[in-house]
């Protein structure tokens, strides 16, 4: 009955950035949703470790940690959760860069959805939001708040540039604030990149100088195309790319 919870993580041949970070969020995922997990962080961490060790050192994988309810009607029994976990082997996407249009949904607000967790009932909106952009030949949209503030794509957060300046919307509960959002804020913070979060609206990313998402699946990629407008990826999307696999080569298991 809609139960499940889950994160995604990454291992990048054998780097594994920020896994603690996700397994933390699998947890906080769960008892949003009024389940009882039965292992701490730490142990989902060491097992998602494990996972990686035992397959080939030089493939990409998409780690998934889940929890779910197996009892209680609508209402979840918290005893009742399960847990699982899944390593695929999930290549990098090559960084060519993504074309995106304006979508006709929007995020929900906090108090319509839980929006406080990476919870999979949220993702029919998701996947309903990228058939119509793909319908119309993009690869992904960007999605609204209710107030039609700019929110984040179908799939991860987003980021304009303009004047040098990273800006990327504030996190207002419509939507999570992503881990890798979050660790690309931190780097190019520190590497002199001016990062602003404040609300952004649509006509700013048609007027911006460089678009870019920031996700667990793709990291860091290039936005080319906005509706029918052509971009090529900048210094700060460059710079955001380059010092996010820098920061990963620091997590290598091997």
């Amino acid at each position: 009955m809609a139960s499940v919870v889950f994160d995604g993580a990454r291992s990048i041949r054998g780097m594994v950035p920020d896994l603690d970070l996700h397994c933390r969020r699998v947890i906080h995922s769960a008892r949003a949703f009024g389940l009882k997990p039965m292992l701490s962080a730490g142990e989902i961490q060491a097992l998602c470790v494990e996972g990686v060790r035992q397959l080939p050192h030089d493939i990409d994988l998409y780690i998934r940690p889940a929890f779910h309810r197996e009892e209680g009607f609508v209402s979840p029994d918290p005893d009742s959760a399960r847990f699982t976990l899944a390593l695929l082997e999930s290549p990098m996407p090559e960084g060519k860069g993504l074309s995106v249009c304006l979508s006709s949904f929007r995020r929900p607000a906090r108090d319509m959805a839980p929006t406080d967790a990476k919870a999979a009932c949220l993702y029919p909106n998701s996947a309903r939001t990228l058939g119509e952009a793909r319908v119309k030949g993009f690869d992904n949209a960007v999605m609204k708040d209710p107030n039609g503030n700019l929110a984040e794509l179908a799939t991860a957060n987003i980021w304009i540039v303009k004047d040098g300046t990273a800006i990327t919307p504030v996190d207002n509960g419509t939507f999570l604030a992503g881990i890798t959002r979050f660790r690309v804020r931190e780097l190019l913070h520190a590497n002199g990149v001016p990062v602003v979060e404040r609300v952004v609206t649509w006509d700013e990313v048609l007027e911006a100088d460089e678009v870019f998402s920031t996700g667990n699946y793709g990291k860091v990629v290039p936005v080319v195309r906005v509706e029918d407008r052509h971009l090529q990826p900048g210094p700060v999307t460059r710079s955001a790319r380059d010092l996010y696999m820098d920061y990963a080569k620091g997590f290598s298991l091997f």
